[in-house]
């Protein structure tokens, strides 16, 4: 299967018949609540196996998120009989799937425990911290990463450019003090 940037793969509730086995591309997997605003769960790259299907497949249940090609893809689709004859019968296969079902179940944990329990800022000072040099990125977008609305992570912005910790442009932000935003990332709820 080939499928372009934009087209969405999987939404919530569709019935989930076949396992991807990505070859190259991307894939971006969100759950959106019931105001629209989204939230990224992971990205799928080569190579990696997609949880919320092997979940959906297993469990015979339908997709509980959506699914959108980031970057022109190309994959296989292996049908869920095989792919549950696969699991049963081949040990390598099996332990594939499971591997990536733990990675991604340990991400999903840390995803669920930043959101409860940690202010956005900090979740915001710890993503940009991911990066080197400039990040070409639209409040939008980071807003989606991290689970909330465009505004607050705008303001949020605002403000740390007001202190003097990053200076933003148009989808452009530049960290000048990141010593100061490692602070705000490791700040406790008071």
């Amino acid at each position: 299967m080939k499928a372009p940037a934009g087209q969405e793969l999987f939404y919530d509730g569709s019935p989930c018949t076949a396992y991807p086995m990505l070859i190259e591309g991307t894939i971006r997997a969100t759950k959106s609540g019931p105001d629209g605003q989204e939230i990224l769960l992971y990205h799928l790259q080569p190579g990696e196996s997609c949880v919320i299907t092997v979940v959906a497949l297993l469990g015979e249940t339908p997709y509980p998120a959506r699914a959108v090609v980031e970057t022109e893809l190309s994959l296989f689709a292996v049908p869920r009989n095989l792919f549950l004859e696969l699991v049963l019968k081949s040990p390598p296969f099996r332990v594939f799937v499971f591997q990536f079902l733990s990675i991604r179940m340990a991400h999903l944990m840390a995803l669920i425990d930043d959101v409860a329990f940690r202010r956005v800022d900090q979740r915001l000072a710890s993503h940009l911290l991911l990066h080197k040099g400039p990040i070409t990125v639209t409040h939008q977008t980071l807003a989606d990463s991290l689970g909330t609305t465009r505004e607050v992570v705008s303001r949020i912005l605002e403000s740390f450019q007001q202190s003097g910790v990053l200076r933003l442009g148009r989808k452009r932000i530049q960290i000048l003090n990141r010593n100061a935003l490692e602070r705000v990332h490791r700040a406790q709820e008071s």
